[in-house]
């Protein structure tokens, strides 16, 4: 019988790329007909960052979490082999992503956000390394959990959700290929083509904004692709800008509800400006002085691409000093925490 997919001869690197093209073109030509469908159901919010208060399309990360499970279909069929681990991180996506719908059309609490995010972040369990011990077990889904609201909180302008998504997983799938972990570059060109092609669409002036439905999976991508791949400090330097985020947030105050935060403010020029009350963000960080939402969001992803470039950096440094006895010795003592 002949082998219709080759996946003997068929290099891992090709395949994740064959990945993210797909997840890619499936969603640039899934996103228009959906965001008439969700314009048609009303499902729409205001864009309170401009002038003129434009009606935009709520939920498009509908079409991220489409390209992306049609990415690691792909996955699945081209490479078998790795056809468990793949199922796996799809049934994890899926979950947050259905939890992002139902945050986004009822508002979940804090509280009950983080439990069923724990919830679903419990599946990658079956994809953990042999034999690890109970707190590194315990540790993934309260990592997916967290992680999946990092994505989530640094949100608000047009583009900064999908830009930083593009940014970490960029930055993910370089250090996985640094690192020889071409497997995982299913997972991470997957979600890059998806948000590739999201952000065409959520780029200022915004078509469509992800909402929950998008920004959480982007962190529990980020999350699983850091367990599967075993590469958690590249993950969380690459993260660094959304705990830098959520930190001045929780510092200034405290764990608060959607419906507390009070937004950023539009001067008369257009511009956008902190109010002078209220908590700290990174956003409210780089708006010491008004400028335009565009401005501002290209500041945030040029932070994000300089964690995202210490990630790599990360990388290049843990494949020179492989060999390295101090390095050795370094891996041992952290592989022992493994199972405890």
């Amino acid at each position: 019988m002949v082998d219709l997919f080759f996946i003997p001869t068929m290099p891992l690197i090709v395949i994740a790329a064959i990945c993210g093209i797909l997840s890619f073109v499936i969603t640039h030509l899934v996103m228009p007909r959906l965001i008439r469908k969700l314009e048609k159901a009303e499902i729409v919010g205001k864009d309170i960052h401009k002038s003129w208060r434009p009606i935009v399309a709520e939920m498009g990360g509908m079409g991220i979490l489409f390209g992306f499970i049609i990415g690691i279909f792909a996955g699945i069929l081209l490479f078998p082999t790795l056809e468990f681990e793949l199922l796996v991180v799809l049934v994890v996506i899926l979950l947050v992503g259905i939890i992002g719908m139902v945050d986004d059309l009822l508002v979940l609490s804090s509280k009950e956000k983080l439990v069923l995010l724990f919830l679903a972040g419990i599946h990658l369990w079956w994809a953990a390394p042999p034999e690890v011990g109970i707190l590194y077990m315990i540790f993934i889904p309260i990592a997916v959990s967290i992680c999946s609201n990092l994505t989530n909180m640094l949100a608000g302008l047009n583009g900064i959700e999908s830009g930083l998504g593009v940014i970490a997983m960029t930055s993910l799938t370089i250090s996985c290929l640094i690192l020889g972990k071409y497997d995982v570059t299913i997972i991470s060109m997957a979600m890059l083509g998806a948000l590739g092609a999201f952000l065409h669409f959520n780029k200022h002036p915004a078509k469509v904004f992800p909402g929950d439905t998008g920004t959480l999976i982007i962190g529990a991508a980020i999350a699983a692709i850091a367990f599967i791949g075993r590469v958690k400090l590249i993950a969380f330097i690459v993260l660094l800008p959304n705990i830098i985020d959520a930190a001045l947030k929780f510092y200034s105050a405290g764990v608060m509800e959607r419906q507390q935060h009070k937004p950023t403010q539009l001067n008369d020029e257009g511009k956008l400006v902190r109010p002078e009350q209220g908590f700290k963000s990174m956003i409210r960080f780089v708006l010491r002085k008004p400028v335009k939402e565009e401005t501002a969001v290209k500041m945030i992803w040029a932070i994000g691409i300089i964690f995202g470039l210490i990630g790599i950096g990360m990388a290049i440094f843990l494949d020179f000093s492989a060999g390295n006895h101090l390095m050795a010795q370094f891996t041992q003592w952290k592989d022992f925490f493994y199972y405890i």
